[in-house]
């Protein structure tokens, strides 16, 4: 994944100072997480299908070779093809070799965040290709060039007004010349405009929330039926998928499913859920000519050898980054990456490395939200830490910070000389800030106070406090 123009720090300030952000964040608070809410309060057993589907992807990971090579014997004798990726590079190219084969000039795709994560629709455009994204979300933010800033709602960055501009841009030529504000408008140009592109298409690419290596099947999750499209109606149907994404049985993936739709959007299930299996055989009305499956390591294979198998796990419901008090502060596109939130702080790093993405594991406050909300009960705030920890290892960690934290650390070793400490610092503290109630800047505090006042102390620590309560 190509890193951002811009540093973390300029990227997090860019994000607090987009007034339309900070509002589209304040409405997903009250939508997914309330819909979230309401979803897992009306299913009893919710508590019990998370320990479930653990349970289901722990198995597999635990046996993904043997289950993998049974998904690919079951897609081959379907009639399909399966091709294996050690890294973004050679996924491309064998996306482009298959294009090239098929003599394809037009691509429609559908949402697939691992077609994001190795850059595919630049490389297909390298080679002269029309590639055109089909989720609605997605087609927005390919005019804009723009990269998504949630991985179920792309464009929570985008107003309305910004979206209408970008459609008078570029959508007169299709014969929507005026400005409109109205979204069921909005959406109706993007399905005129989308609709003769799905009958022009050679290839099809979608991504797979699941693969069913018992059947052979990748299973994709919609609510607008465009991966249906984009995966019938060309003539070459190619699935690009993390090897992580497979699980044994159709019955698992039935815990899986209702896992998804109710921790993505706070819903029973989405509007399509689709499998296909194979390419088009005798007697089928609609279908593919051919059917190749892109298996992408990318990084997996040393998770699931490691100390971050947990993270493979994920199943891409985006329940952690709603429930994230730091992505609902400054949104996707401050993390730099096609993964956003405490998912993407652990992903990005192993996938890029901590020199290109060492920022991201401490863009946490490890409340633990992430992990109280995770369908499959994820450790996040566990493994943020043991990122943490490597960096440090590694003294991948500024100067300035290592002195800070060792100075902390030697400090917190001797307790009573820690409490001493503590106990003037809030009293001088405490006086100080007393007329005003809060500091706009204080020393060695100003990744703080540059964006909000610190409160002043009362002037005990809260072990004095809680002492004289004890005391009364």
């Amino acid at each position: 994944m190509t890193a951002h123009p811009l540093n973390f720090d300029r990227r997090v300030a860019a994000g607090l100072g987009d007034e339309g952000l900070q509002k589209s964040l304040s409405a997903l608070k009250g939508s997914f997480v309330a819909a979230r809410g309401r979803a897992v309060l009306a299913l009893p057993e919710f508590e019990a299908l998370r320990d479930d589907g653990k349970a289901i992807k722990d198995h597999t990971l635990a046996n993904l070779d043997a289950y993998l090579e049974t998904y690919e014997a079951a897609v081959i004798a379907r009639g399909g093809h399966v091709h294996w990726a050690r890294d973004a590079a050679e996924a491309r190219d064998i996306v482009r070799a298959i294009c090239k084969q098929a003599g394809a000039r037009t691509v429609t795709k559908g949402k697939s965040m691992v077609s994001e994560e190795i850059e595919l629709n630049a490389a297909l455009e390298a080679d002269g290709l029309e590639v055109v994204e089909t989720d609605a979300g997605e087609y927005i933010l390919q005019l804009g060039r723009e990269m998504p800033s949630h991985i179920v709602m792309p464009t929570v960055h985008k107003t309305t007004e910004q979206i209408a501009d970008l459609f008078q841009k570029h959508h007169a030529a299709h014969g929507f010349p005026d400005r409109t504000l109205d979204a069921a408008e909005l959406i109706g140009q993007v399905r005129s405009v989308l609709r003769g592109k799905y009958f022009k298409a050679d290839v099809g690419i979608t991504g797979a929330n699941f693969l069913v290596a018992e059947t052979g099947s990748n299973i994709i999750v919609t609510n607008e039926g465009n991966g249906d499209l984009t995966s019938t109606l060309a003539r070459v149907h190619i699935v690009t998928t993390g090897i992580e994404k497979v699980v044994p049985t159709l019955e698992d993936l039935s815990v899986m499913l209702r896992l998804l739709a109710r921790s993505a959007l706070g819903s029973e299930i989405t509007s399509y859920t689709t499998l296909s299996t194979g390419p088009r055989r005798p007697g089928d009305l609609d279908g593919p000519e051919a059917y190749h499956v892109v298996l992408i390591d990318n990084g997996r294979a040393n998770m699931l050898s490691g100390h971050f198998r947990e993270m493979l796990r994920c199943i891409r419901c985006g329940a952690c980054m709603n429930h994230c008090p730091v992505y609902m502060s400054v949104g996707g596109h401050a993390y730099g990456s096609v993964y956003p939130g405490p998912m993407g702080a652990v992903l990005t790093p192993m996938i890029s490395g901590h020199e290109a993405a060492g920022e991201l594991p401490h863009a946490c406050t490890l409340n633990g939200r992430c992990q109280s909300v995770c369908p499959v009960k994820i450790p996040l705030p566990d493994l943020l830490r043991r990122l943490r920890h490597e960096q440090w290892e590694q003294k991948l960690v500024s100067g300035t910070v290592r002195f800070g934290i060792s100075a902390w650390a030697w400090l917190a070793l001797r307790p009573r000389l820690y409490r001493a400490t503590t106990s003037l610092a809030m009293r001088v503290l405490g006086r100080l800030g007393r007329s005003k109630g809060a500091f706009r800047w204080l020393p060695l505090a100003s990744g703080w106070t540059d964006g909000r006042d610190l409160p002043a102390p009362e002037g005990l620590t809260f072990s004095e406090l809680w002492a004289r309560r004890q005391q009364r």
